[in-house]
């Protein structure tokens, strides 16, 4: 152990002959406990604010969807399908047809998606999850299943086979249109079940069979909107879009989910940031006393820095002191602030002490990122704060002693 860390070692155990540099330094401790457990139960919050959020969009959303480079709609072929099977990372894939219609039901009318999914799709999502009455619908059937925003604007009734939700597709073409059928395609659906997961998205969907969106949308039976695509949690996802654009030639572009929902992952991240850098500001704040507290220490000690001056210790290895005592009382600091906001984020966890609703615990995500980022920034606070105080460590002070 060196000189100066032997003696910061000393000081940090022990009492200052002054009550008030006693009392100062305490405060100094307790704040950087305070504003390290602070800082990490709100990034732990966030955190499962974020994942509660972004937890609906990916009740809908693939790991990985293929839209069409130019255009609404793309050709598949056999080959192509069974070089996608063999690409590995890949645990399945659906074709999916979707386009904005007019839907009808009982005099009232809404405008929404059409969704034509094929027999695979709810292995690809986890849409079943969130089914709240009836069933997910069968292949190659009129069947639909509608979400709950839908339903409650147009008053549908499952299985009501006297009343059909009916569905209207423009079609495509040029000239005037005398009447509906020149203008539209249209369709009886059944809804068979209702699917709730927030209520934009409830709103948004219809599903319904691939195979009668294409005959709607007048696609070959090979053409569709676009494939949606499930991955492993150690897949390359790079080296799978590199093979999914050979196979397709470049006629596709691919968006994971992040890319899919990019206003949304912007504004949490927007969030995540602002809030990080407030309760930095917090954490500034705090560490003043931390250096307060070293310069009134330094300026208690000052009859013992001098004698150790004078029994050849330089200024750099006296100010190390110092430094290396504001760096011991920030790690007692943090450490029994990770402790204690550790484990108020694990009881939230698996005790739910705090709710959000009668049934619904205040989301919160154990993250080791966020224990890294909280080390981090009260370290190089620290520091930077005890730097600044051993600072004042000098020959003028040596002198003046």
């Amino acid at each position: 152990m060196s000189f100066p860390l032997y003696i910061a070692k000393r000081y940090t155990i022990s009492k200052s002959k002054s009550s008030a540099v006693n009392i100062i330094t305490i405060i100094a401790a307790i704040g950087i406990v305070a504003s390290t457990a602070a800082l990490f139960i709100i990034m732990s919050a966030f955190s499962g604010l974020r994942e509660f959020t972004v937890s609906f969009t990916n009740a809908i959303d693939p790991s990985l969807r293929a839209t069409a480079t130019m255009g609404k709609s793309f050709t598949i072929t056999p080959e192509q399908e069974s070089k996608i099977k063999n690409i590995e990372g890949i645990t399945g894939y659906s074709k999916t047809a979707e386009q904005r219609v007019l839907f009808f039901f009982k005099g009232k009318e809404h405008v929404a998606f059409m969704k034509g999914v094929d027999s695979v799709y709810p292995n690809v999502t986890p849409i079943k999850k969130h089914l709240i009455a009836g069933n997910w619908m069968e292949p190659e059937t009129s069947q639909a299943v509608v979400g709950y925003g839908t339903a409650s604007k147009l008053s549908i009734g499952l299985l009501d086979f006297n009343n059909p939700l009916e569905i209207y597709v423009p079609k495509p073409g040029k000239g005037l249109i005398n009447s509906a059928e020149d203008g539209f395609k249209k369709a009886a659906l059944t809804p068979i079940g209702f699917y709730s997961v927030n209520d934009d998205i409830d709103s948004k969907y219809v599903f319904m069979d691939l195979g009668l969106a294409q005959e709607l949308l007048q696609f070959k039976k090979n053409q569709i909107s676009a494939i949606e695509f499930s991955l492993t949690e150690t897949a390359n996802e790079n080296e799978i879009r590199e093979k999914l654009s050979t196979i397709f030639n470049g006629e596709i572009t691919l968006k994971n989910r992040a890319q899919l929902n990019a206003s949304l992952y912007k504004m949490l991240n927007a969030e995540n940031l602002v809030t990080y850098l407030f309760c930095s500001l917090v954490v500034i704040m705090t560490l003043f006393c931390l250096a307060g507290a070293l310069i009134m220490l330094i300026l208690d000690k000052k009859e013992n820095i001098k004698t150790l001056f004078s029994l050849g210790t330089t200024v750099k290895e006296l100010r190390n002191i110092f430094l290396y005592q504001g760096i011991f009382i920030t790690t007692i600091g943090v450490v029994i602030g990770l402790i204690i906001s550790i484990g108020v984020v694990l009881a939230q966890q698996h005790f739910s002490l705090i709710m959000l609703t009668p049934t619904l615990p205040y989301p919160i995500q154990f993250n080791f990122m966020n224990i890294f980022i909280v080390i981090a920034t009260i370290y190089v606070l620290g520091v930077l704060a005890s730097w600044l105080a051993a600072a004042r460590v000098n020959k003028k002070l040596l002198e003046n002693s």
